[in-house]
């Protein structure tokens, strides 16, 4: 496309999986934040928990000096912790809720306009019952975040069966979730990855066509599924052009074509669109994040 992709998106990059070594709130947050906020390519910064009170407030003192939009990415205070918000334990589903609500109370702290977080792993035999603890417990989450403001609170769609074994899952579930939700919410959507839609075991069609209607976020990314001897096998996000990766440009082209076509990518109110990408082994972060604008300039070109 001759037009810039900044008409129809806002493009963001998910600082702590580009940086993982900040991922459990601490780290060299400061310094690799910088790095995104005197970037103009992105528009966005996705952000997790910073546990330390000095160095969050240097890092909002930044952002809000930066002009980027801020986004909350809850994901880690739950798979770093091994907390479960469908957990059939009471105890330990208010343990993960009470996480995800500090979070929310952070997000607003950072001036995030969304809260992002991942359903939790489930037995088959009690998916209906796990099913209903995810709902009471996004309930939780939306009532919070509405309580407190404006946050938009999203729920990421990730694999079921092969790394984080999450109970959403498959578009046929992430449709019936979001329909139950935004019955009584109206704080509420679903974020897609291109990551992810490999692992579900879906194509793209398959997996956002049916949930078109609730997608307020989406991620671009990479995995590696053929076989599990491979490196990097899993939800590992590695870099576009990854060895037996599932996406490089032409998947990309693909993805941002069917944003396109459903009217997610538009000009009246360009959503957030961000990498998340990680570096494997010892890759560098900043060459893995220009790798991830090469390919998304050259793929823009062709949609």
């Amino acid at each position: 496309m001759f037009e810039s992709m900044h008409k129809y998106m806002r493009v963001g990059l998910v600082h702590f999986m580009a940086y993982p070594s900040t991922m459990n709130g601490e780290g060299p947050l400061v310094e690799t934040v910088r790095k995104l906020a005197v970037d103009d390519y992105f528009n966005v910064i996705e952000i997790t928990w910073i546990k330390n009170g000095e160095t969050r407030a240097q890092v909002k003192k930044m952002l809000d000096s930066s002009h980027m939009t801020v986004a909350y990415g809850g994901q880690p205070r739950l798979l770093t912790t091994g907390l479960n918000i469908n957990d059939l334990n009471e105890e330990g589903r208010l343990k993960a809720v009470e996480t995800l609500k500090e979070g929310i109370d952070e997000a607003y702290e950072m001036g995030a306009v969304g809260f992002a977080f991942l359903s939790g792993k489930y037995e088959e035999d009690q998916k209906e019952q796990a099913y209903e603890a995810l709902l009471a417990s996004t309930r939780e989450l939306c009532r919070y975040a509405k309580s407190k403001g404006g946050l938009r609170v999203v729920h990421e769609v990730f694999d079921y069966d092969i790394d984080k074994k999450s109970l959403v899952g498959p578009a046929a579930l992430a449709k019936r979730y979001a329909e139950d939700i935004t019955k009584e919410f109206d704080n509420f959507g679903l974020m897609v990855d291109l990551s992810h839609i490999p692992l579900i075991k879906e194509t793209a069609e398959e997996a956002i066509l049916p949930i078109k209607d609730y997608i307020v976020h989406a991620h671009m990314g990479n995995c590696v599924v053929k076989e599990p001897s491979l490196p990097a096998y899993g939800d590992v996000h590695p870099r576009f052009g990854f060895p037996g990766g599932e996406n490089d440009m032409d998947e990309l082209v693909e993805y941002l074509r069917l944003l396109l076509q459903i009217g997610f990518l538009n000009e009246s109110n360009p959503p957030i669109v961000s990498f998340e990408v990680k570096p494997f082994g010892d890759e560098d972060p900043d060459i893995v994040v220009a790798n991830a604008k090469r390919t998304l300039n050259l793929a823009w070109a062709r949609v």
